[in-house]
């Protein structure tokens, strides 16, 4: 089962595998998707909506699905089967300088004349000729919505496409999942994610076991039909809507893991994809995200180092500032302006907020210089940023939806092997290793999984062209090579240099690739290496 990694505000669940405006953040999810439906022309595949004897775990119940009707949940539209569905056309509506609609897809794609949900859509018109299309967005998450990537696509190179960004569901404006909030929230994120001792440990299962339970008492079924299987259904009813015959699609962390889902289910619609910082699809693969985050660190004490670093005057004695902050936070959290404090939790997340990109070292630089001065207000800010925590104390809709969707997007094994995988995180990864924590929400989970159990190969597929950057901090270099070689049409893009996300990163030789293959067809030559 590939890896999953370890969200840094608690340890509990995967980091967040997402392209923002101001970061780019990404994870490896286990492998799952959807099974066959043979009402929907997908090719049949074996999927397990609960674990396999092999792997039965005891620490994840059956779930107790409340009977209530959600917010969010409307009646299917006209008509029968999934038809119903793709014969809708997108009341299409001016929003801003660009298009909006909503559009309904099936609860469960294996009842399609049951309740239905609502996905929140936007489009920039291709202005371009002549038109290929729509060319189908993806930031990442899981938990992100798309519909604000798709207003960046103004002048890129794709204007013969219309541009149309989704939030899948449960996330953003299409219906959502639905927890705790408040204070509540501001607790469990500020949770000691490295436990020291097993009073430290039950805190933190008891405490995700709480979570997992007001997701479920607030979302209800939606909780069990969240998975990617349900949003690569979803996506290729959304192919149909617009009147494409193959999908045309960018995806970028989690969103390869989007499109490479869709190329397993539904080979022959792939028309042209790109999937741009590929996360781990692969059993044999072991580098985990926490090496990624390691090597980051690491470039950045140099990068700090020869630019005058007042943390110190070599790489080491940088590294040991840090973990220094770390450690300090656990013993005694750091005063902040506000009534919280930074607890270690935050602190670690404030620094991975930062290392997602290059561009944003001199302000990691001057948070860790103000945090060893006992000032936490820098770090506290970047992790509430990351955690969608707004200045009203609420919190937006990704810091439910990615527990939601990650934890029904995997397998998991129990919280004793989630305490080992946690030693061995530590041995390849000494800092981020150690300090992301056992991920241990998953295990606790209200509801069973769903998993694709064959590996994804996305055979009879066209190209898939795979970016991958050397010095990614979220998704290792390694995955990208390991997707590219997987996929039996997958084609390997390199960017050598720092960063998550290369496509409309700045380096012109990546754009090209990628609007050549997008626009023309014409993919970069086999072992075509770029530099920043």
């Amino acid at each position: 089962m590939p890896t999953t990694t370890t969200r840094t505000a608690r340890g509990p669940f995967p980091v967040l595998c997402v392209l923002v405006a101001l970061l780019l953040v990404a994870c490896t999810p286990g492998r799952s998707g959807p099974g066959g439906d043979p009402s929907s022309g997908a090719p049949s595949a074996s999927t397990s909506s609960s674990p396999s004897a092999e792997d039965e775990n005891p620490d994840r119940p059956d779930p107790q699905v409340p009977d209530v009707r959600p917010e969010g949940f409307v009646d299917p539209p006209p008509g029968s089967g999934l038809q119903r569905y793709a014969g809708q056309t997108p009341a299409w509506t001016p929003c801003e300088a660009h298009q909006c609609a909503t559009v309904k897809v099936p609860l469960d794609h294996g009842d399609p004349d049951g309740q239905a949900i609502t996905l929140s859509l936007l489009k920039v018109p291709a202005t371009a000729e002549p038109r290929l299309g729509t060319l189908f967005v993806n930031p990442g998450g899981p938990g992100f919505g798309g519909t604000g990537t798709a207003k960046d696509f103004t002048r890129t190179g794709l204007e013969q496409y219309d541009v149309v960004g989704w939030d899948p569901r449960g996330v953003g404006g299409s219906t959502p999942v639905r927890c705790f909030q408040g204070e509540d929230v501001d607790a469990y994120m500020a949770l000691d994610t490295s436990p020291d001792d097993s009073a430290e440990r039950q805190a933190l299962v008891v405490a995700n076991r709480s979570f997992g339970q007001s997701c479920l008492e607030r979302s209800g079924t939606l909780l069990q039909h969240i998975s990617t299987l349900d949003t690569v259904r979803d996506l290729d009813l959304l192919r149909q809507m617009v009147g494409d015959e193959r999908l045309s699609y960018l995806g970028y962390s989690y969103g390869t893991y989007i499109g490479s889902v869709y190329a397993e289910l539904f080979p022959t619609r792939v028309g042209r994809l790109v999937l741009d910082s590929a996360v781990n699809i692969s059993e044999e693969e072991d580098v985990t995200q926490a090496v990624g985050f390691d090597r980051a660190l690491t470039s950045f004490a140099d990068w700090c180092v020869a630019r005058g670093c007042q943390l110190g005057s070599s790489r080491e004695e940088v590294l040991q500032g840090i973990t220094t902050i770390f450690d300090a936070t656990d013993v005694q959290p750091m005063p902040t302006r506000s009534e919280r404090r930074l607890t270690q939790s935050l602190a670690v997340t404030g620094v991975v907020v930062l290392l997602y990109s290059e561009q944003s070292w001199p302000q990691l630089r001057e948070a860790l210089e103000l945090a060893a001065d006992g000032d936490g207000d820098a770090l506290l800010f970047y992790a509430d940023a990351y955690n969608a925590r707004g200045e009203d104390g609420q919190y937006g809709q990704s810091t439910f939806a990615f527990p939601a969707i990650s934890c029904v997007d995997r397998h998991d094994e129990g919280l004793d092997q989630a305490l080992e995988d946690w030693e061995s995180d530590e041995e390849v990864a000494p800092i981020f290793g150690r300090y992301f924590g056992p991920a241990l929400t998953c295990p606790v989970w209200p509801v069973a999984p769903k998993v694709l159990e064959e590996p994804i190969r996305g055979a009879g597929a066209d190209p898939v062209l795979v970016v991958g950057t050397t010095g990614d901090s979220a998704t290792p270099y390694e995955y990208a090579v390991s997707m590219a070689d997987q996929l039996e049409s997958g084609h390997l893009l390199t960017l050598e240099g720092e960063g998550h996300g290369a496509y409309g990163d700045g380096s012109t030789c990546i754009d090209q690739a990628v609007v050549g293959y997008l626009v023309e067809g014409t993919l970069p030559p086999e072992g075509t290496r770029c530099r920043e």
